[in-house]
């Protein structure tokens, strides 16, 4: 389970999600209601009620439709009470879960967590959504950066392996290996970013990172091509510096095609 949080008319509301599906504190929302407002009260409401057996007909196939129908009966009536826990145990729902811990209170799936929304006011619900599909419009975005990334760690590793089986003679040091390496890596380094990593971090002192973590989402794709170039001209045994000269050619050509295509300006979160 994964949590994160929102602000929405400057109240935090945690997020979380579980099995493809997101959860919203209801617990959270409720901090921004004027007054004494109780979620047992928004479940004693029949249209409520209503709502939620509607969805769980419709997402849960395990709903309980006789517990539910016992519910719906009751609902409206002014003895009537029902709790989180009292509603899940009867109907089997999946849609609300209280929970105890450090994120402890009532979710609610966001379909009903929007609905949930609108009793605390209509403002407040438009800046629900909006805040939500802001949260998912962010880790969609990261998710592409993670998939890059890893593609470059997958590319780097036939990389590797090329330089193991064709530059690196048997009985060598481990120091030594790590030397051949450290120079490949330098190599394209310098075929795409003109420096060595060496070179990046005495300008960059306070960087907690490298040159490949600063580099743009134009460069990792690039990185990714020159690093299985670059494997192939091992395997063809051309030297090093023959393939330096064809590696930077080629990241001259790709960077000027990568930074004029609109869908990896899509990926920086520009617009061309």
């Amino acid at each position: 389970m994964s949590s994160k949080k929102i602000t929405v008319k400057g109240t935090p509301v945690t997020v979380y999600s579980a099995q493809d599906m997101d959860f919203i504190s209801l617990t959270d929302m409720l901090k921004a209601k004027d007054g004494d407002f109780f979620i047992s009260d928004w479940l004693r409401n029949r249209n409520t009620v209503e709502f939620l057996g509607i969805w769980e007909q419709v997402n849960n196939p395990d709903f309980n439709h006789g517990g539910f129908a016992i519910i719906k009966s009751q609902a409206g009536l002014n003895n009537y009470k029902l709790s989180v826990k009292e509603w899940v145990e009867q109907t089997n729902a999946i849609g609300l879960a209280a929970k105890a811990g450090r994120y402890g209170g009532t979710y609610a799936h966001k379909d009903i967590a929007f609905e949930f929304g609108m009793w605390i006011s209509a403002e407040f619900k438009i800046y629900l959504i909006k805040e939500f599909q802001r949260l998912k419009e962010t880790e969609s975005q990261q998710l592409g950066w993670d998939i890059r990334r890893n593609l470059t760690k997958i590319n780097y590793r036939i990389h590797t392996d090329a330089i193991k089986t064709q530059l690196i003679p048997p009985e060598l040091t481990p120091m030594q290996v790590n030397l051949i390496y450290a120079t490949e890596a330098d190599l394209l380094n310098m075929a795409l970013f003109g420096k060595t990593a060496k070179q990046w971090r005495d300008e960059h002192p306070g960087s907690k990172g490298n040159i490949r973590d600063e580099a743009n989402a134009s460069q990792l794709v690039c990185l990714a091509n020159l690093e299985t170039l670059n494997a192939h001209f091992i395997h063809q045994g051309l030297p090093q510096p023959e393939r330096l000269k064809l590696l930077n050619q080629t990241a001259i050509q790709q960077m000027k095609l990568l930074l004029a295509d609109s869908s990896v300006l899509r990926l920086e979160g520009k617009k061309k």
